[in-house]
Order: structure tokens, then C-alpha cells, then sequence
């Protein structure tokens, strides 16, 4: 059955991307409508299983190293500043406004702080692939998004750990911390000492494809030992793509990484966050659906934006900026399920937050079109 619904994911999303960008979108936005149709919510011809998942995981682990090798270090050296003004623009609105509305929907104190926090986090998971296709991927505005969305994933899980050590949840707020900081500081260490030797020295074994098996050993373990440590695995994966592209295989490696993503993992992965939709239920929370999809939209594009013009940016371009924040993605869905095992959401609420999610995916890839799209039209009459 497996391998009938992967047939059917692969000809299918190609063919919706294929359309998409005919209607003068981003391909992603058709891969990801298309796993809706695929989905139990109206075909029934692909269904959420735990596969079908794993292999979703290893699509977006796989895309965000692939970003990690196109990242230009120098630059996202040079724009520390603007991520950390971004990451903090886009998170500090949702949560306070997040909070307000969880008051306004009768949620206690504690419920409605997680509310704001699971509307502050941030997957651009599917910014990356708008990003790439756009060729934004290497510019300032591309590095400080992923700058900026490693900043936001770190300071979210701190702020969550805090928020449920204070409502007697069992978390030690100075061990989640410390284990962070072990990650980066073990990551970059690893990153700069063992990655280039690993490199040189599994490659030379006389056995086909070392190359991209060392690759793809490196990023597993970083997207492992970044999920062991509280941080979100497309981080470690990203941060494993950094390091590989200071060595001498970079090229060798993106191409063939490249190869094996786009033909198989990353199609997976778009269409499977269509296909795991649920739109039960939808009729009798309509509008708070609607009120949080808005919030959740204008909370983050303001945000971002704010602390991009900031740092610099032109209005334009820091709308582009604040477009590819908008995504909640599986970040959102992880804290949403913390929150539910916790009974800090309650069940309906966390049938609200998947919507809500699936959203500000769908509108984040048209937007960001639009923007970066103004943003050159801009420049160019300037």
C-alpha cells in the first residue's frame, strides 16, 4: 500500500507544482493543496500513517540541509543582527496578542500564554523552498530568515519550558537551557573540528557513494542530537548543511543530496502536510478559526517586518521577510501536542490550532510571491 500511495504523491505533486507555478505561484503551494485533495478530507487516496510520516520527517530534514549548503556563512555572519531582530519582532506580537485572545476565549492566564506561544513559533521548513525558487534563497533577506527562525525555535522552547515549570508541570528551566547551549556549542565545535576529518576520511573507503553517505550520516546525527536537546531537528539539520559547506565536498554533496530529495522525500513531505488535515469539527469553531488565522497572519508579518525594517531593510523587502515567518508548520504542531498532553489545550483547542496552522502554511508562499515579487519591482524603478 505504501509504495501505491507514493507513486500516487509523486505524480501528483508534480503535476500540481507544474500548475502552480503556470498560475504564477510558488510550486510548493500546489504540492500542498494537492495533498489535501489526496487526503481523507476529500479523496481518500492517500492516508496519514506512521511511514508516511517518517518519511515526511527525512523530506524536510533533507530540505533544510540542503539550505544549510547553499548558506553563504559571511552573510549570516553579517546579518546576526537582523535575525535576532526579526526573531524577536515575530515572536514578542503573537505572544502578547495570543494571550489577549486567550483571555477573550475564556482560557485561563496559563493557557493563554501557551496559546501566544504556539502562535510565536516558526517553521520556514516551506519559506526555504518559496526562498529557492524565487533565487532568495542566498540573499541578505534569505540568510536573516534562516537566521531568524534558529532564534525563534530556541527562544520559544526556553519561554515554553519556563511557562511550564511555572504551572507545575516537572521541567528543569536551567537544564533545558544548559542543553541547548551543550548543542550549539558541541555542534559548532564538531562542525569546525571532526566534520572536515570525517569527510576526508570516510570518503576514501572503498565502497561506492561515500561521499553523500558521510553527508547524510552527519546530517542524521545533527538533526537527532538537536531533537534530544529540546531543539527542532530541521535546526541540527540545518546547522550540519553550514558545516559541510566550509569543506571541499560541498558541490559533490548538494548536487547529489539534491538529486535524492526532490525525486522522493521532499514532494513527500508537502503532501503529507495536506494529507494529515482534518477539517472535522470546523463548522462549530468557524470563528474562532477564522479570528486566529487572522491573528496568527498579521501577528507575524508585523512583527517580522518591524524588526526588519529595524535592521535596515526597505519596506518591501521587509514584508518579504515578514511573509516567510508567517508559517507555524510542524513547530507549532509540537507545541500544540505538548500543550494537549499538559492540559494546557484543551482538545478543541488543539483541533483549532491544527487549522490554524495549516493556514498560515497555505497563505505563506503567495505572500511571499507578492512581496519579494513588489519588493524588486521597487528597486527597480529606484
Amino acid at each position: 500500500m505504501l509504495i501505491l500511495q507514493l507513486a500516487i504523491i509523486l505524480i501528483a505533486s508534480k503535476i500540481a507544482g507544474s500548475l502552480s507555478v503556470r498560475l504564477g505561484q510558488p510550486s510548493v503551494l500546489g504540492t500542498l493543496l494537492i495533498g489535501i485533495v489526496l487526503g481523507p478530507s476529500v479523496l481518500g487516496l492517500v492516508n496519514e500513517t506512521e511511514t508516511l510520516a517518517e518519511f515526511s520527517e527525512i523530506g524536510v530534514i533533507l530540505l533544510m540541509f540542503i539550505a544549510g549548503l547553499e548558506t553563504d556563512l559571511d552573510e549570516f555572519k553579517r546579518s546576526g543582527i537582523a535575525s535576532t531582530y526579526v526573531g524577536f519582532g515575530g515572536i514578542i506580537f503573537p505572544l502578547v496578542f495570543g494571550y489577549g485572545a486567550g483571555i477573550l476565549l475564556g482560557m485561563s492566564a496559563p493557557q493563554s500564554w501557551f496559546l501566544g506561544l504556539v502562535l510565536s513559533a516558526t517553521s520556514v521548513s516551506i519559506s526555504v523552498q518559496a526562498l529557492k525558487e524565487m533565487n532568495q534563497l542566498k540573499t541578505r533577506e534569505g540568510t536573516t530568515i534562516l537566521g531568524a527562525a534558529v532564534i525563534d525555535d530556541v527562544v520559544v522552547i526556553i519561554a515554553l519550558a519556563f511557562l511550564m515549570s511555572l504551572s507545575g508541570g516537572d521541567v528543569n528551566l536551567t537544564a533545558v537551557i544548559l542543553k541547548k547551549v551543550a548543542f550549539f556549542a558541541g555542534a559548532l565545535l564538531i562542525g569546525w573540528a571532526v566534520v572536515p576529518l570525517f569527510l576526508k576520511r570516510f570518503s576514501v573507503l572503498k565502497e561506492s557513494e561515500t561521499v553523500i553517505s558521510s553527508a547524510l550520516i552527519i546530517c542524521f546525527v545533527y538533526a537527532y542530537l538537536a531533537e534530544f536537546t529540546g531543539v527542532a531537528a530541521i535546526i541540527g539539520a540545518y546547522i550540519a548543511g553550514v558545516a559541510i559547506s566550509l569543506t571541499d565536498f560541498k558541490h559533490e554533496i548538494f548536487e547529489k543530496v539534491e538529486t535524492i530529495s526532490y525525486s522522493i522525500f521532499v514532494p513527500v513531505f508537502f503532501t503529507s502536510i495536506g494529507v494529515t488535515a482534518q477539517f472535522g469539527g470546523i463548522g462549530e469553531n468557524i470563528i474562532p478559526i477564522v479570528l486566529l488565522s487572522i491573528l496568527a497572519i498579521l501577528t507575524k508579518l508585523i512583527g517580522a517586518s518591524l524588526g526588519s525594517v529595524l535592521a535596515g531593510f526597505s519596506w518591501g523587502s521587509a514584508l518579504g521577510i515578514g511573509a516567510a515567518m508567517v508559517s507555524r508548520g510542524e513547530v507549532a504542531l509540537i507545541i500544540a501536542d505538548i500543550g494537549l498532553e499538559t492540559k494546557l489545550l484543551s482538545q478543541d483547542m488543539f483541533a483549532i490550532i491544527v487549522v490554524v496552522t495549516l493556514v498560515s502554511t497555505l497563505v505563506t508562499p503567495p505572500m511571499m510571491k507578492l512581496f519579494f515579487k513588489r519588493a524588486a519591482a521597487s528597486q527597480n524603478i529606484g
